[in-house]
């Protein structure tokens, strides 16, 4: 899921709301809850409709109800999977910088999830243009919204040290998990069962309800939400919408040029967007570390937080196939009920946010008795444990796989997938949590705002290298690469724990 950390935090400043308080939290919680939740239903209830709807054709393979879809072969439904998440963290940085230079926070989270809004009713509409398009919209929206109402939940109190600021963190988390959770149980349904471009329009309908009661409750929010931190000055509103516009029309040339000469296919745009989701992280980190400003301490930071990063970009590219390779084989390959009841596919992808619900606080108590007895993990050995963990739910996978490819037509019971997951989120509890939190804590000072931005470039590298093997014809639901997948992962949670005294010491006083 989504992570919900703050790239900084102010004075509250909130206004007076007579007292009343949303569970012992500023009111102002209540709306951004709400907002998130509900964002998180539209995008995790398109993301579940997503892969199945692109390899839709003709009548369904297991039960002959519903086609209509784009009829696409898996790989490329893979490859676009993975690039639209891609594009989702990757424009998580120039969301920040929206929201700190141009719009702040609370018009840029009005202006995204209207942006968010458009591109799911463009969704509704059959076709492969309006599918792209409404694709493109809210993949831009929700790079605008997810850092910014994270700043806005810290806005909301008095500081980092305020005692109330992780609770209310963990308060936001769960209604990320409330959205995700119900979403394909609503949206999913619909989608497959009755109408997919109708799934689509019920996720619109629920961004307007987040974006129409975010409008309503702006009232209890910090003044600071409608600030511009750092805003641009006429000279530099000029320079970027010179340049803006230079590389618009670049860009819109050279794809008219591919177009009119009968050369565009979809791999003109699915390549070049990968390999910047790959070329950006490294550019992004490599100018950070070549920065001769950094102090010793500082660049050695640095090179310990390159282990991470590395070690959750490994983390995501097998996580999020949650919604694509492992979505594909649940509607192709798995049994769709259970006791004879019937369920479509597209529920499994409920799956994860009920296994956080459940395990979470058991990860919390647990951290904290073994923090008692001063035996907790540090941050590099949970990593690892998270890698270790991945790892093994895709060794796991191979054995449904290789059940379901015995060649006499049976499904494989649903129960594969609800392990799968479960292991894949105890490693997201160990790697995710701790990911942001390591992230500004091994800031340099110089680029504080900007490395919350870089933490999420992570699940861009790890999203496009899923997408380049996709795009290149590698079968990511072959056994031979589901298996090389997790022994990469092991291979590199051994890694991190090899060498894990070496990191820590990178790491200074972060532990």
């Amino acid at each position: 899921m989504a992570s919900s950390l703050t790239k900084g935090a102010a004075k509250q400043g909130s206004p007076a709301d007579g007292g009343k308080t949303f569970f012992g939290h500023p009111r102002g919680l209540a709306t951004l809850f709400m907002t998130e939740m509900w964002e998180r239903f539209s995008f995790y209830g398109m993301r579940a409709l997503l892969v199945l709807y692109l390899i839709s054709g003709g009548p369904d393979s297991k039960d002959g109800s519903q086609g209509g879809g784009l009829e696409m072969s898996q790989t490329n439904a893979v490859a676009i999977y993975s690039v639209y998440l891609a594009m989702v963290y990757l424009l998580a940085m120039p969301g920040g910088w929206f929201g700190d230079r141009v719009w702040g926070p609370r018009k840029t989270v009005a202006i995204a999830a209207s942006i968010i809004m458009a591109g799911h009713l463009l969704l509704a509409v059959p076709g492969q243009l309006p599918f792209f398009g409404g694709l493109a919209l809210v993949a831009f929206g929700s790079g605008l919204l997810k850092a910014n109402i994270s700043t806005m939940v810290g806005q909301l109190y008095d500081g980092p040290e305020d005692p109330r600021r992780d609770g209310g963190f963990t308060i936001f988390y769960i209604g990320i998990n409330l959205g995700g959770f119900a979403a394909p149980l609503i949206i999913g349904t619909v989608g497959q069962e009755v109408n997919w471009h109708l799934g689509f329009a019920i996720a619109a309908l629920g961004m307007a309800l987040g974006l129409t009661q975010f409008l309503i409750g702006t009232r209890h929010l910090s003044p600071l939400s409608s600030q511009v931190p750092t805003p641009l000055n006429i000279e530099e509103r000029k320079s970027w919408l010179r340049k803006g516009l230079i590389w618009t029309s670049i860009t819109a040339a050279f794809y008219a040029v591919v177009t009119l000469t009968g050369h565009f296919t979809l791999n003109w745009a699915l390549v070049p967007i990968t390999i910047a989701g790959l070329v950006i992280p490294i550019a992004v980190l490599t100018r950070i570390k070549r920065d001769k400003e950094l102090t010793d301490l500082e660049q050695t930071k640095v090179s310990g937080y390159i282990w991470l990063f590395a070690a959750a970009a490994v983390f995501w590219m097998i996580f999020d196939q949650g919604g694509s390779t492992l979505s594909a084989f649940a509607e192709t390959k798995t049994a769709d009920n259970v006791f004879g009841i019937h369920f479509p596919s597209s529920w499994f992808q409920s799956v994860n946010s009920a296994w956080v619900m459940a395990l979470a606080p058991v990860f919390a108590w647990m951290w904290l008795a073994l923090a008692r007895r001063n035996k907790e993990p540090n941050t590099t050995v949970k990593f690892a444990m998270a890698l270790v963990l991945t790892g093994a739910s895709f060794f796991v996978f191979v054995i449904p796989m290789s059940m379901a490819n015995s060649g006499d037509g049976s499904t494989v019971s649903p129960g594969w997938l609800l392990s799968i997951y479960m292991l894949q989120t105890m490693g997201e509890l160990c790697l995710s949590p701790v990911g942001l939190s390591v992230t500004t804590k091994m800031a340099p000072e110089k680029y504080a705002s900007q490395m919350l931005g870089v933490w999420f470039l992570a699940t861009t590298a790890g999203d496009c290298t899923t997408g380049l093997l996709s795009i290149a014809g590698v079968d990511l639901s072959g056994e031979g690469v589901v298996a090389a997948e997790a022994t990469l992962a092991v291979l590199a949670g051994l890694a991190i724990w090899v060498y894990r005294k070496k990191v820590v010491k990178m790491m200074g006083e972060v532990h």
